[in-house]
Order: structure tokens, then C-alpha cells, then sequence
């Protein structure tokens, strides 16, 4: 009898455990929502009794909030979740009320609270758009509204889309930004939907050349609204190269032989930054040997090189960049070297007018194994975006590529181009190190307090440049630039001092020697060490030969003097140091018209 008993207990437990479970979980709390949707619903009643006038005319709807019916006091108690501390909704939770057709008001309670919903229809209407909900349009171009596709509802079907109500106020075309255009529909009931299409208006490179040049899609002339920031350096645009932008470096970044022009690009290329490169595109680039009888008049390109990253300019270039008078921005007051050959020893580059050859043409042939100067040729994803800029030379277009640095950012995280003003002097980042120093070089030569001119004064028939001989040009560079230059900030470091048997090519140094020093000559080798002088004053440089009378220097106007020099010859200096690793940016942006000012 006792297991019979037993045996019952069991199941009636069985049984009345699921029903507890049941009750809990789920009869309880619907009981509760069903009595907390009902007091909503005769305090929205109580609220229309008292304040008739509110009631709706025709087939109008009139709408009231449950939080609006707790504000006035016709809820007393908050409705919570079952088993929780959390309120229903009050914002998503209503009553509706209209006339039906008998004159007489029928109400339409939603309540939201948790999992549980009221089964009157709360949803609005679907939107749906023709094209993208996001578009993006240039800076300019007309926006041209797209339209709605369709709009249907859950009770009311297919509805017009002429009831749809499109707001495209915001959107200026005239100002680059994201706008919004909204989209609005309501079903029967009153149930809102709004979309937004987003309409980017940006200003695509590609697009600002075309709109800034005529239908050849070049630069003619002497443009003064081609300029842009890139990778940290100033470049000038050369125009469009199908859907992509052709720039060049604004200033000689350095001099080379042309011999090696395809191995010391590499080394530039290695110093553009790495957000900056995923903009370049490979391109091909224009490489044929041109004779002396089409130098002034090509402009076709019968022989490319290979898709690489960076090149030099081409004849076909920059004649295509003249303006009906033969004035070019490409053409600078140095002599670089341009993409074409004229023999298997020579090569073509521009030319200044102080060499008095062939006065009619603006171009010369000169030995490959000559030292001239270079300007990178980059190409651009023409679907960059413009974040700022005028394309002035002191408002250049900025791609956002690189971020300013900040206050307080470690200059040594900065880039190869950007400019630092100290102890009274503008200079120029050639690179960081990965020990966190930051090698800069004097944005022009410097006059030393005792002389503005220096010359070797040693007896050596052969002067190669020597940090720790008296009387050598790297003794006095090292020595007397802290006459003019606080040097609290350098620090000392190992530089190598390339020696080559007669004249300097690039990479074949016969001999390389050590030295610590603070300051020294730049290589005409590394970056930015080409560059003319506004002050019109040449300067010493690094290279030594062993050929006797063999010394190398820039030019007052930019070029390295390549022929043997006499032991009198006198230039200035143009330091190159290392700026200590605590060094940290106070501010700036780093702009030759806004150098990082710095600080340790």
C-alpha cells in the first residue's frame, strides 16, 4: 500500500512540476502583461473622458504615450517585467484611438514589456529604396534624388509610393560632408517608418583634376593651384593617367647618376609611409630614347618600363605641360634628369639657362655617369579623397594619409618630409631610426658666425672628408655649426663617410669610413639633400673621391659641381644631425608654414 502511495506522490510531483514551471514562467507573467495592457488602456479612456477635445475628427488618429499617462497621473504605479527590477517601455508603449463608421471611438493599446508585446499592429510600413541606402557624389554634382521602390505593410498591403514623404533639404553639394536624406510613411493606424539614405559628398581627387584642367586632363603652364601633401612631402599634380593621378615631388629630393636612377627610387620609395603606399598604383611608366630633332616637340611614348611604383619624368610629359608661351611648373632652375635617354652613354634632362648650349631648346644630353638631381613620379588612386586643402602651395590637398602628430607624440614617430623649427632654424625630417633617433637636415645652408663661407685648409693633396682632421670640412661642420646652432638636442651618432676611386655613382663606394660626430655634411645620396637654396647659397657635401682636386658640393643653384674643384674653393654648410629620442612635439602640423615645434 505504502509504494502504491509512494508510486502516486511521484507522479502527481512529476505532473505538478512542469505546471509550477508553467505557471512561473509563463501563465503569471501573461496574466500580469494582460492586466497592465488593460489599465493602460482605461487610463488612456480616462484621459479622452476628461479631455474630449483631444479626441480625433474624421479618420484621424489621436496617439498618447504611456510615459505621457504616468507625467499626468493617469497611471499611478510603474508596470514592470515579471521577475525583474525593469520597466516596460514608456516610449514604446501606446494607445491609439479613431472613429470607426459608426461614429464610435475604438482604442488600440500597445504595450512593450520585455518579451511580451501587444498583438496591435505597432509596425509601420517597408521601405524600400531604389539604389543603395548610402551614395556618394562629388563635390558640385548635382544630387539627383532616387526615389522609393516600394512601400508595403503587414495589414495594409501595398501602398503608394506617392505617400511617401522625402526630405533632401540637408544635402549641399557645395560642401563636402555626410547628409542625410529621410524617407517617411504611415500605415493606417499611424505607424511611422522613416529611412535614411546617406549621401557622402566628397572631393575625389580624380574629379578636382578633371574640373581644374581642360580636356587634355593636364596642368599647363605655370599653375599655382596644383599642389598636395603626400606621404609628408609637397608634390605637384601632373594631371590624370586614366582614372589615376600622376604627381611629382615639388623639390629635388636628391642627386643620383643615371645609371642607378632604377635602384636609388627603391630607397625613396621605402620612405613614403606605409598608409601612403596603399594609394600608389603601379603604373607604366614612359622610358623611350629620344634624338636631339624631337627633344622640344614629343609627346608620344613608343617604349614603357614594367608597372612599378615610382619613376622619374618624361620629355612627353613635360612638354605636354606647356602652355602656349613654352612655360612649364615642371621645369625647374637645376638640371634633372628625365626618363629619356638620347644614347647608351647619354641621357636627357632638363636644363637652367646658365649653360650656354642650344639656347632654343630647355633640354641637354649629358653622360650617365653625372650626379643630377631627381623628382620622384608617383601615380595616385584617382578615387582618393580630398580631405582638405586648395591645391595652394600653402594649403596643398591633403589626402589624409598621414595624421598630424600631436602634442606630446615622440617626433621619431613622424615622417621622412614633415619640418621641425629649432634653435631659431627651420629643418627638414630625412628619416627615423629604429633606436627612436630622428636624422634632420637643414632646410637651407647656414653662415657661421667667424665666416659665412668654408674651405679645406688642410695640406692633404687628396681631401677626403674627415670629422677628426683639423682644418677638414667635416672637422669644421662638426665643430663650428653649434656656433650658429644650439646643439643641446643632437645627440652623437656613427655616420659612414662613402670614399669612391674618381667619380661618386651611387652604391659603389669603394670604401666606407666610421666616425661619431654631432653634425655632419649631407650624402647627395639620401633625401632631401638636393634641394635649392632660396638664400642662393651652395654647400659642402659628404662624398669623397680619392682623385686629387675631386670634392663635392651644391651649387648655388642646386646642381652637384661634378668637375675637380681647386683647394680654395669656399661654400657654406648645410648640417645634417640626429635630434634626440626624447624629443616630443609641443605643436604644429609639421608643414614648412607650420613646423612641429619640439621639446624634450
Amino acid at each position: 500500500m505504502e509504494k502504491k502511495i509512494l508510486k502516486y506522490v511521484k507522479i502527481a510531483i512529476t505532473i505538478a512540476i512542469p505546471c509550477l514551471f508553467a505557471w512561473f514562467l509563463i501563465i503569471y507573467p501573461f496574466l500580469e502583461f494582460k492586466k497592465n495592457e488593460n489599465i493602460l488602456e482605461e487610463a488612456a479612456k480616462r484621459y479622452y473622458e476628461l479631455n474630449s477635445s483631444q479626441l480625433p475628427t474624421g479618420k484621424r488618429i489621436a496617439s498618447i504615450s504611456s510615459k505621457e499617462l504616468y507625467n499626468k497621473s493617469y497611471i499611478k504605479e510603474d508596470f514592470y517585467i515579471p521577475y525583474t527590477n525593469k520597466t516596460c517601455s514608456v516610449t514604446n508603449s501606446w494607445v491609439k484611438v479613431r472613429k470607426d463608421d459608426s461614429g464610435n471611438y475604438q482604442y488600440y493599446t500597445y504595450l512593450e514589456c520585455g518579451v511580451f508585446k501587444s498583438k496591435v499592429d505597432a509596425k509601420g510600413p517597408v521601405i524600400t529604396l531604389n539604389g543603395e541606402n548610402e551614395i556618394t557624389i562629388n563635390l558640385g554634382e548635382e544630387y539627383k534624388e532616387l526615389g522609393v521602390k516600394s512601400v508595403k505593410d503587414d495589414k495594409d498591403g501595398k501602398m503608394d509610393v506617392k505617400d511617401v514623404t522625402i526630405d533632401s533639404s540637408k544635402v549641399d553639394t557645395t560642401q563636402t560632408g555626410t547628409y542625410e536624406v529621410t524617407y517617411t510613411a504611415f500605415d493606417s493606424l499611424k505607424n511611422k517608418t522613416k529611412v535614411t539614405r546617406k549621401v557622402n559628398v566628397v572631393q575625389k581627387i580624380n574629379k578636382t583634376v578633371e574640373e581644374a584642367t581642360d580636356e587634355t586632363n593636364l596642368y599647363k603652364g605655370l599653375v599655382a593651384n596644383n599642389y598636395i601633401s603626400f606621404s609628408g612631402m609637397l608634390f605637384r599634380i601632373i594631371g590624370l593617367d586614366g582614372n589615376n593621378v600622376k604627381i611629382i615631388t615639388d623639390n629635388d629630393i636628391a642627386s643620383v647618376n643615371y645609371d642607378a636612377i632604377d635602384k636609388w627610387l627603391d630607397y625613396f620609395y621605402e620612405h613614403i609611409s606605409d598608409d601612403s603606399k596603399k594609394l600608389v598604383v603601379k603604373n607604366k611608366y614612359c622610358t623611350n630614347k629620344i634624338d636631339t630633332s624631337d627633344i622640344n616637340s614629343n609627346t608620344t611614348c613608343s617604349e614603357k618600363t614594367k608597372k612599378r611604383d615610382v619613376y622619374i619624368l618624361s620629355n612627353k610629359e613635360i612638354n605636354e605641360s606647356r602652355d602656349a608661351e613654352g612655360d612649364s611648373y615642371l621645369f625647374t632652375e637645376t638640371i634633372n634628369w628625365i626618363a629619356n635617354a638620347s644614347s647608351d652613354t647619354h641621357a636627357w634632362s632638363t636644363k637652367y639657362n646658365f649653360i650656354p648650349y642650344e639656347s632654343s631648346t630647355q633640354f641637354y644630353a649629358f653622360s650617365k655617369e653625372y650626379n643630377f638631381s631627381i623628382r620622384p613620379v608617383l601615380t595616385i588612386n584617382g578615387d582618393s579623397l580630398i580631405k582638405s586643402g586648395n591645391g595652394t602651395k600653402d594649403n596643398p590637398y591633403s589626402l589624409g594619409d598621414i595624421k598630424t602628430g600631436k602634442a606630446n607624440d615622440y617626433l621619431s614617430t613622424r615622417y621622412s618630409g614633415e619640418y621641425v623649427t629649432y634653435s631659431g632654424k627651420l629643418w627638414k625630417i630625412m628619416e627615423t631610426t629604429v633606436d627612436g633617433y630622428t636624422k634632420v637636415i637643414a632646410e637651407s645652408p647656414i653662415e657661421l658666425i667667424d665666416s659665412s663661407k668654408v674651405m679645406y685648409s688642410t695640406e692633404d693633396e687628396i681631401k677626403i672628408y674627415n670629422p677628426t682632421q683639423k682644418g677638414n670640412i667635416g672637422y669644421i661642420i662638426n665643430k663650428k655649426t653649434s656656433d650658429s646652432v644650439d646643439e643641446e638636442y643632437f645627440v652623437t651618432k656613427e655616420i659612414s663617410v662613402p670614399i669612391y676611386k674618381t667619380v661618386a655613382k651611387y652604391g659603389e663606394e669603394i670604401e666606407t669610413k666610421k666616425y661619431k660626430v654631432k653634425f655632419s655634411a649631407p650624402n647627395m645620396y639620401e633625401m632631401f639633400t638636393a634641394e635649392q637654396s632660396s638664400s642662393g647659397m651652395g654647400y659642402w657635401l659628404i662624398n669623397s673621391s680619392q682623385e686629387e682636386f675631386r670634392k663635392y658640393v651644391i651649387s648655388n643653384i642646386g646642381v652637384v659641381i661634378y668637375d675637380l674643384l681647386p683647394d680654395h674653393f669656399e661654400t657654406c654648410i648645410r648640417p645634417v644631425g640626429y635630434l634626440d629620442k626624447n624629443i616630443k612635439i609641443v605643436s604644429g602640423s609639421g608643414t614648412k608654414v607650420d613646423p612641429y615645434k619640439i621639446s624634450k
